[in-house]
């Protein structure tokens, strides 16, 4: 009798006030994260369909309607700045995440000395962009770089990385793929924690060579981490501004424009903010479709 009377306590439901508890906790702050979301989105959605300048205020600024989207993809510049955006995202998450994976494997693997590997990795990532793009700048310099003294000390042609409409584009994106590696190593380094060596030692009774582990048994085990990797990397590199803007400043020629920068240029240092909201909503439906295309792939 004693022990019905313990299971029922055990595996009684629980009453509404405990089932509310965590969402009244959950509430305050979910409601701050809703407003300073939704706040900006909302007013940058109205202004993007204005004329607002800020020097004339918002009270001197008329509704246009799509003319602000209209002038957004009639300026070649533009949309050149989506074209570099978007090949750009797409470089460079597909080399971080082949990187990523492979580091992570090749750590995971090892039998001593992980940890010093791990924290040696990370440092790129801990950099700040602004300290990255310096750094870089003064490697890559063509008057004083040691990259372009080591390639004149071999007897090989030098290069002015960032003014070349050769090398621009390219520079920028090794650069990206250095610092953020260490990021996607991380995650997919945690994802393989969670896969069970049994799984790998049936694989090998069964006579799975190293690539058929990998790939029947890796892949698989952390599919979803690989889709949340890619769609974080994904949002943050389509944000890509401080590395361009010290760089190279969307040339040479508009090789290296993206559309934050675009936007920074037209929009905020011109402080056309109706014409700048145009270009952060476009920005907006381009991130949120790709995005979309990530989570379609995890749900699958």
């Amino acid at each position: 009798m004693k022990q019905a009377v313990v299971q029922q306590k055990r595996t009684r439901e629980p009453h509404l006030g405990e089932r509310a508890f965590p969402r009244l906790m959950l509430g305050p702050t979910l409601l701050v994260m809703a407003v300073l979301t939704a706040y900006p989105l909302i007013f940058t959605f109205i202004y993007s369909f204005t004329d607002y300048q800020y020097l004339k205020g918002v009270d001197n600024a008329k509704f246009v309607l799509l003319k602000n989207y209209t002038d957004l993809f009639q300026n070649a510049y533009f949309r050149q700045a989506v074209l570099n955006t978007i090949k750009f995202t797409l470089l460079a998450v597909i080399f971080e995440m082949v990187f990523g994976l492979l580091i992570a494997v090749f750590i995971n693997s090892l039998k001593r000395g992980q940890k010093l590997m791990r924290t040696l990795l990370l440092l790129p990532y801990l950099l700040p962009a602004v300290t990255v793009a310096l750094s870089w700048r003064m490697m890559l310099s063509s008057n004083y770089g040691i990259v372009n003294q080591f390639l004149q000390g071999l007897g090989l042609p030098v290069f002015n990385w960032f003014m070349d409409t050769k090398t621009a584009f390219g520079t920028i994106l090794l650069i990206d793929v250095w610092q953020n590696v260490p990021f996607v190593f991380l995650l997919l380094y945690a994802s393989l924690q969670s896969v069970s060596e049994s799984q790998y030692e049936a694989a090998r009774i069964d006579g799975a060579g190293v690539i058929q582990q990998f790939w029947y048994v890796t892949i698989p085990n952390i599919k979803n981490g690989l889709a949340l990797c890619a769609l974080l990397r994904t949002i943050d590199t389509f944000r890509l501004f401080e590395k361009v803007n010290i760089l190279t400043g969307g040339g040479p020629a508009g090789t290296t424009s993206t559309i934050t920068q675009y936007l920074y240029n037209y929009g905020i240092k011109s402080l056309k903010f109706g014409f700048g909201s145009a270009g952060a909503i476009v920005m907006t439906l381009l991130v949120l479709i790709l995005s979309s295309f990530y989570i379609k792939r995890a749900i699958k």
